[in-house]
């Protein structure tokens, strides 16, 4: 075996050595740098110590930390409770209840963004992105603790919540997955309820993101709508029966009917487009059709809403108007939806707002940012003005069942009025009715209702002499 020659070994160690002394001359040259620049060692703080490493990971810990938000505070003389909820952020809401092109007022992370007073005025439900379902007791708004029951969403958040009509169950619009689950409601032998999420949720179908669900009072059932121009009409069982293209551009807003014939939507366009969902005696699905429309604005319709016997409707325009409609009428007659009134409410030409109409079709609620405005139905003149109810724009707004509470949301707390206008409204009602009473007993009984009016006015420190 031959050996390596020496001269060989001997360059390739001269080589890396001098390798070895640039790399160390550049090092020293870079410390020396650094000392001048800070007249200090590297690596020593300027009070001779060593840094601290667990300070420097204290300051970054601080830096990710959010500040906590205050509580948005509001006082009005018509204020009946806030139930409030400390909620744990996670992140923004995926869809603006306002959609479309909102400018202003987007979610927040702390945020309740849908209420939900049920149709038996026993419950309200809320959602928000902390990933739980508050249900509230109407009995207790006006008690001074309010509390609530919780369901949890897993791995996921709720941006719509309503309830089944016989209280058993809820659906849920999940921001994340896009989609609707249900959860079943059992009472427990304490008198509380135990919330169950069933196995699979519904399939994902929507394109777009959402603006409405629904289920029919009737159970027989459920209405999705997103925001391109699609409403799903779907069974309970997670079965599409129907599609609706509303034609619209893009919708606002759908909802269901309390009568549950009636599907409807508004959009770009200047008009509300209503569909009968049509069943078969058996409670067999059978088709979709169109009703009638409701024609008059000359700008995109923002909202509407149905009175409690789906005898009226009230619609809000970016045309600067909302607008008041008779639709107890035979559609399949040809016959069109008559106009009863036409109220001036300037800021839905600028800003989108939502719509509630009392159970009696008497008081109008609009909610515009963080305001809310009550018209009188009968006159067309607003009545009441609430201003920054929430620190974010409102995102739902309700009457409960007896139109007694106006209900909002828009921040961490839910915000209870009572509806004095409405208890006006029934004054000059029954005023007018007693002066036409043909009988004593009629009298009595119109007496009684005015009387219990008045008294409600007078408690709330806003009866007029």
């Amino acid at each position: 075996m031959e050996l390596p020659q020496m001269p060989e070994l001997m360059g390739l160690s001269l080589l890396l050595g001098l390798l070895a002394l640039m790399a160390t001359a550049a090092v020293a040259r870079g410390w020396l740098r650094a000392e001048e620049e800070t007249g200090r060692p590297v690596g020593q703080k300027a009070n001779g110590l060593p840094p601290d490493k667990s300070l420097k990971s204290k300051k970054q810990k601080q830096r990710i930390r959010k500040e906590k938000p205050q509580q948005h505070n509001f006082t009005h003389r018509l204020l009946a409770a806030a139930l409030k909820c400390s909620v744990r952020a996670t992140h923004p809401s995926a869809s603006d209840q306002f959609s479309g092109d909102a400018p202003s007022c987007p979610f927040s992370s702390q945020l309740m963004s849908s209420l939900l007073l049920i149709s038996n005025g026993k419950y309200l439900a809320t959602c928000a992105d902390d990933r739980t379902i508050r249900i509230w007791s109407t009995k207790d708004f006006l008690q001074r603790e309010h509390r609530s029951m919780r369901a949890n969403v897993e791995l996921d958040h709720a941006i719509l919540v309503r309830f089944s009509p016989d209280c058993r169950a809820f659906i849920v619009w999940l921001a994340n997955g896009d989609t609707l689950r249900v959860f079943k409601m059992t009472k427990r032998e304490d008198g509380g309820y135990t919330f169950t999420a069933t196995p699979e949720d519904f399939p994902k179908k929507h394109k777009a993101s959402i603006v409405n669900i629904g289920i029919a009072d009737t159970g027989k059932f459920i209405m999705t709508a997103s925001s391109d121009t699609t409403i799903l009409i779907w069974n309970l069982k997670g079965q599409v029966l129907s599609t609706i293209n509303t034609n619209q551009m893009n919708n606002t807003y759908a909802a269901i009917s309390p009568c549950s014939r009636f599907v409807a939507s508004c959009g770009f366009t200047p008009d509300v487009k209503v569909w009968e969902v049509c069943f078969g005696k058996k409670g067999d699905f059978q088709e979709v059709v169109r009703a009638f429309e409701l024609k008059g604005h000359s700008a995109a319709v923002h909202f509407f809403a149905f009175s409690n016997d789906s005898r009226r409707m009230a619609s809000v325009s970016k045309d600067g108007t909302w607008k008041l409609w008779d639709t107890d009428v035979e559609y399949k007659k040809q016959q069109d939806p008559y106009l009863l009134r036409t109220g001036r409410f300037q800021e839905a030409s600028t800003m989108p707002c939502r719509l509630a109409l009392s159970p009696d079709s008497q008081v109008l609620a609009l909610a515009c940012g963080t305001s809310i405005h009550l018209y009188s139905t009968r006159r067309g003149e607003e009545e009441e003005r609430f201003e920054q109810v929430h620190g974010e724009c409102i995102t739902d707004l309700s009457f409960d069942i007896t139109g007694r509470f106006l209900a909002s949301c828009g921040d961490r707390a839910v915000r209870l009025f009572h509806n004095a206008p409405g208890h006006r409204a029934v004054v000059e009602e029954m005023q007018g009715l007693l002066k036409r009473a043909s009988n004593e007993s009629t009298r009595q009984r119109l007496q009684q209702q005015l009387t219990q009016a008045q008294e409600a006015l007078k408690s709330l420190g806003v009866l007029k002499k």
